[in-house]
């Protein structure tokens, strides 16, 4: 199966998660620019960081709107979500509910859903059924879970 991870990232945080990712799951990792190869991979992972008030990251604003106009029926799809839970508490990873929200009607498989034991948060447009979309990592806060996390996402995945 090939697998392609697309991030946003300011920072580098996130590009450093989806990387971290992408060696564990022998996936190609490129910038969220490079989202028109989406319909090259059987398995698509969108990772972003939230900014603002549960805004977008700047590299997601052109790729979402490139990504509406795919075939993205039937493909498994996966979310990597990373923010801050102690200072955003009410928006956190909101970025990739957003995402999420815009593509659930074009027939994607979601996948990697995680619970959301464990953090602590008031609100999250990245919430389903009480589980988060996808692996969320919060580097300011609970650094120290990142990498079990990340393991554990890959292997439920796998």
């Amino acid at each position: 199966m090939s697998i392609g991870i697309f991030y946003g990232s300011s920072t580098g945080v996130t590009e450093d998660i989806a990387n971290k990712v992408g060696e564990l799951l022998g996936a190609e990792v490129m910038g969220a620019s490079e989202i028109n190869k989406v319909e090259d991979y059987d398995f698509a992972i969108f990772a972003s960081s939230t900014w603002g008030m549960g805004d977008l990251q700047d590299d997601w604003m052109d790729a979402l709107d490139i990504l509406k106009t795919k075939n993205l029926s039937g493909k498994k799809i996966g979310f990597i979500g990373v923010g801050d839970q102690g200072a955003f508490s009410d928006t956190f990873v909101d970025a990739i509910g957003i995402i999420y929200e815009e593509i659930k009607d074009m027939g994607i498989k979601l996948v990697g859903q995680t619970s959301t034991d464990g953090y602590d948060f008031s609100d999250s447009k990245a919430v389903l059924d009480d589980d988060f979309i996808g692996l969320v990592i919060d580097e300011n806060n609970q650094s120290d879970l990142t990498d079990e996390r990340i393991k554990e996402w890959v292997e439920s995945v796998k």
